[in-house]
């Protein structure tokens, strides 16, 4: 505890930290002060009542968790950044298909800004497409539209709502220029957080009333079991043995100091990014199956049941192919091979160039097909909770989504205070474990 101390008081004494985690918490309190800002004569005590009579499905509640009670509040960040994931999500396919979008990735930086202004636009129409649907069938629905309801106010509204999404959006890039972690994913992340102590209340006390505290433990337990397997797949790391070419110095040959390294491949390359790709992708056919038969329809209903069978089968594919597709983004094996070879290094037995190439090319996918199961496991663990008894406020924490999200999340931004610890020779915070939040002196940093 003592030693723990320290390290926080060491990352108060560490003056461009400091001003990073503050700018990051102040940008945090604002996103989190938006989504209880209602919309301008939405009634609220409408809402109120119906998220009180649990009249909401598994999609609204899902959403609803991801804005952080934004989309139930009907807040102007109702629709929160889920339509800048969506965006990015199709930019990314654009650009595996399309040229000109393949050639602006090749571009570099100036490439990559081009690649964000598209997204932003992509994303403005995205929004505009889901305000008035969002307000139709959920505002309208539970009535809680103004009575005096006009163009005007459709207007207003759906502008507002586009303009809300967009300001999150512009929180999350500051967060990530300005402050510390992975902007998008941290806002995300803060809106489950949000939601986790009502959950857990909600679950102790039917515990507590039911004389069955020995559940809430056990509960407890598992918890953590599943938090403990989830930090172990996204640390996980295939250390590949690397040896370096000897230099001539003088009449004698001598091996450069990094002779002895190892180039890491990690078993989650991908990160948290393929559950929220899944999870975006996924509310796409259900708004439309919704929207076009109505919520009995078959495909709403049979994907709108966030613990049935054709839901959880659904997104678990689409978590292993979001996985694959997002690795490959990730990990370039050519590029490892080439950089390798400009190094000096090589992996013993397999020979430098294509040979290379290859091997971590084939290496990568036989270390990522077990590490897209194990996420897809995690991601339906809910519906196993949730047959267990579990509430289903706290199922959803139960693994699942929000679980991954947040034990991703939470790494990546202790990395980077780490790191920054770490650079100017101080104890970092995860001094003493087994998590690799830095980097080793024989670790190569090629990816």
């Amino acid at each position: 505890m003592k030693k723990l101390i320290t390290n926080l008081k060491n990352i108060w004494k560490v003056e461009e930290l400091r001003k990073r985690i503050i700018l990051t918490l102040s940008l945090i309190l604002v996103y989190r002060i938006g989504s209880f800002i209602i919309l301008p004569g939405v009634n609220y005590t409408a809402l109120q009542e119906a998220q009180a009579s649990g009249d909401q499905s598994m999609l609204e509640t899902l959403l609803s968790l991801f804005s952080g009670g934004g989309f139930s509040n009907a807040s102007i960040m109702a629709l929160g950044i889920m339509p800048y994931i969506s965006a990015s999500i199709i930019m990314q396919l654009l650009g595996m298909a399309v040229p000109t979008v393949q050639k602006m990735q090749q571009e570099g930086e100036s490439g990559r800004k081009r690649i964000n202004m598209y997204t932003r636009v992509l994303t403005i129409i995205i929004c505009s497409a889901q305000a008035p649907t969002y307000l139709q069938l959920w505002v309208a629905d539970k009535g809680a539209l103004p009575v005096d309801a006009d163009t005007f106010w459709w207007v207003q509204s759906i502008t507002v709502m586009v303009a809300g999404s967009m300001f999150a959006v512009w929180l999350g890039e500051r967060i990530t220029d300005k402050g510390i972690g992975n902007g998008i994913s941290l806002l995300i992340t803060v809106g489950i957080l949000a939601r986790l102590p009502e959950a857990f209340m909600a679950e102790f006390t039917f515990s507590y009333e039911g004389g069955n505290l020995l559940k809430i433990v056990l509960e407890l337990f598992a918890f953590m079991v599943v938090v403990l397997g989830t930090v172990l797949i996204v640390q996980g790391v295939r250390k590949v043995p690397l040896n370096t070419a000897k230099r001539v110095a003088g009449a004698r040959a001598a091996e450069s100091q990094g002779a002895r390294s190892y180039l890491p491949i990690k078993v989650n390359a991908s990160g948290v990014m393929p559950i929220i790709f899944a999870q975006a992708i996924m509310t796409v056919p259900i708004m439309i199956a919704s929207s076009v038969g109505g919520e009995n329809n078959w495909l709403a209903k049979t994907m709108g049941d966030y613990y049935g069978f054709g839901y959880n089968l659904v997104l678990a594919l689409l978590i292993i192919i979001f996985t694959y597709f997002y690795t490959a983004i990730m990990i370039n094996p050519r590029k490892i091979s080439d950089d390798l070879r400009r190094s000096g290094a090589f992996i013993p037995g397999v020979r430098p160039g294509e040979e290379t190439s290859e091997y971590i090319d084939s290496l990568v996918s036989r270390i990522t097909f077990p590490g897209s199961l194990f996420l897809a496991f995690i991601a339906i663990i809910p519906a196993f909770a949730k047959q267990a008894g579990v509430n289903d406020a706290f199922a959803m924490f139960f693994g699942g989504t929000s679980l991954l999200i947040m034990v991703g999340v939470v790494l990546d931004t202790l990395q980077q205070i780490e790191s920054y610890l770490l650079n100017r020779h101080m104890d970092g915070l995860m001094e003493g474990t087994r998590i690799r939040g830095r980097r080793t002196q024989g670790e190569l940093s090629g990816m």
